[in-house]
């Protein structure tokens, strides 16, 4: 992503903010736009990684973030002043009875929480997503929830810090936080130590490197989640339209970007994003894809990505506030990142400031219950690269 040039003199913030995904570009937002001096340092480019990767969706019904996500995307557009291409709806696609039912209780979730949806017949579903194979048994409308460009959106966050009077520092690397009276009052990087009043750290796979650091231990496992995108094909009437194990879109200029399938875990044992190229997920992918909208089957895949996510051992993310140092925020998602980030940016920004958030419970994703996690959790699970896994 392209980031303005930073102003300033670059020797510290009120708050630092470690990680430019856009978790960490939407907490520095927050805090830029409640008046708090802020900093972004990153050790590559701002969205570089799953922030700049994925599917784009924003509904994450299961999430005490839920409701607030909800609230907030419809807004970004007006309040970043500039465009996430964010729109509303989505559509489920069963190709099986049991596949629609399921849909069905997992919309449930938020009708009991104010929003609506309905079940679609294979007549409604053609109208709405013509590309979709006649195969299909149907499939639910969400009237909630959405799709964003997360290239666009994370751009978006960093130019709107900037006018803000927020700085961003890329391709620099954390190499320690020195701590003074129970707080870290300084991020030492290969490019110069800066001073800080707070940080938060949201750093994606390297989080738990990070968190070390202070003291704090973070159990994570690393995964590469892959996308293809194909050459445009005819627009559908609704953009985010999936199943058949994808998630994903087509754009606006009608490409159709979809992941899905398992995970190709790795290993990250330092500060730099390992690089791999594409794997057989990619294949899987396409072949998914096609049998998905057979009518668009012929078209090309133009590129491919993977962006790398940090899983905790329940699957669910972190984030809270420490008591010991008691100024740092530690926030990782767990792969839902994108989707929830203008509600965790707001939930984070509150942690920052007022030390606990006040439109939602964050109980759930408290450190604390990662405690006790037994040793060697990763291969009970099989979350391993193949190799190691043998």
């Amino acid at each position: 992503m392209n980031v303005r040039p930073s102003s300033g003199n670059g020797q510290g913030a009120a708050v630092v903010v470690i990680g430019g995904g856009v978790t960490g570009l939407s907490a520095a937002w927050w805090l830029a736009r409640g008046g708090v001096d802020v900093l972004v340092i990153d050790k590559g480019i701002v969205g570089w990684e799953a922030s700049g990767r994925n599917g784009g969706g924003a509904a994450h019904s299961f999430s005490p973030l839920f409701a607030e996500e909800q609230r907030l995307w419809p807004l970004m557009d007006e309040m970043l002043g500039y465009p996430t291409e964010y729109r509303p709806k989505r559509i489920r696609v069963a190709l099986t009875e049991a596949q629609l039912d399921y849909y069905c209780r997992v919309a449930d979730l938020a009708t009991s929480q104010g929003f609506r949806w309905e079940k679609l017949d294979r007549k409604q579903l053609k109208e709405l997503a013509a590309l979709v194979t006649d195969e299909a048994v149907g499939g639910v409308l969400l009237h909630f929830g959405g799709q964003a460009n997360p290239q666009r959106t994370v751009q978006a966050f960093a130019w709107a810090l900037q006018d803000l009077g927020g700085r961003i520092q890329q391709h620099t690397t954390v190499t320690e936080m020195r701590r003074k009276g129970g707080k870290v009052t300084e991020i030492v990087t290969d490019r110069g130590t800066f001073g800080c009043d707070h940080v938060v750290i949201a750093a994606g796979p390297q989080t738990g490197l990070l968190a070390q650091m202070i003291g704090i231990d973070l159990p994570l496992a690393f995964a590469r989640l892959e996308q293809i995108v194909t050459e445009p094909v005819p627009l559908m009437k609704m953009g985010w339209v999936d199943g058949n194990g994808l998630y994903g879109r087509q754009t606006l200029r009608g490409n159709l970007a979809f992941g899905g399938g398992p995970h190709d875990w790795i290993e990250i044992d330092g500060m730099r994003a390992p690089f791999a190229s594409s794997t057989f997920v990619m294949r899987h992918l396409a072949k998914r894809v096609a049998q998905l909208f057979p009518y668009a089957a012929q078209a090309r895949v133009i590129r491919s990505w993977a962006g790398l996510v940090e899983v905790t051992p329940d699957g669910r993310p972190v984030i809270d506030r420490l008591s010991d140092p008691d100024n740092v925020v530690l926030a990782t998602m767990a792969s839902v990142g994108f989707g929830l980030c203008p509600a965790t940016g707001h939930a984070i920004q509150q942690l920052v400031v007022d030390g606990k958030c006040t439109f939602a419970d964050l109980s759930g994703f408290n450190l604390e219950r990662l405690r006790n996690v037994a040793p060697g959790w990763r291969e009970k699970r099989g979350w391993l690269p193949p190799v190691s896994a043998a």
